[in-house]
């Protein structure tokens, strides 16, 4: 069986498991592999700021990233809940990197889990001027987005 396969079917079954009967679309982009998650009762997997939705993408990514010959990674979408969250997060992060040119003060975004700590790198990473790095030793860790040190 093909990955995308197994992915979506390891999806139907996991939420299978939790009581929710959803449907399962698979979606490869080049900066990921979309499991795209619909149907009626989705809104369970959003509950709590989507931890459920937080948790099932580190479960898919545990058991498949490993799989895939890239350095890409499954996002687990339910009912484009993430696509709007991570173009806030975009957002956020455009508008903390204007405020490190102006006030040419480093400044702090988080704490943040993996997914969202790569967008705001991904993010801070189209500006030459400007550097991201995560601190801390936790699954949830803060960005510091700082000026570039002129050499």
């Amino acid at each position: 069986m093909e990955l995308n396969e197994r992915v979506r079917q390891f999806a139907v079954d996991t939420l299978a498991a939790m009581g929710l009967s959803l449907d399962v679309a698979i979606n490869d982009t080049p900066d990921g592999i979309r499991v795209e998650i619909s149907g009626d009762g989705g809104e369970a997997l959003l509950r709590r700021r989507a931890e459920a939705l937080d948790a099932l993408q580190v479960i898919v990514n545990t058991a498949f990233r490993r799989q895939l010959d890239d350095d890409r990674s499954f996002v687990v979408d339910c009912l484009d809940y993430r696509k709007g969250k991570d173009a806030e997060l975009r957002q956020m992060t455009r508008f903390t990197m204007e405020k490190v040119k102006t006030n040419r003060a480093s400044q702090e975004m988080g704490p943040l889990n993996p997914y969202s700590r790569r967008i705001v790198h991904l993010t801070v990473a189209e500006d030459p001027a400007l550097a991201s790095e995560s601190i801390g030793d936790a699954f949830l860790k803060t960005v510091i987005i700082s000026a570039k040190r002129v050499s």
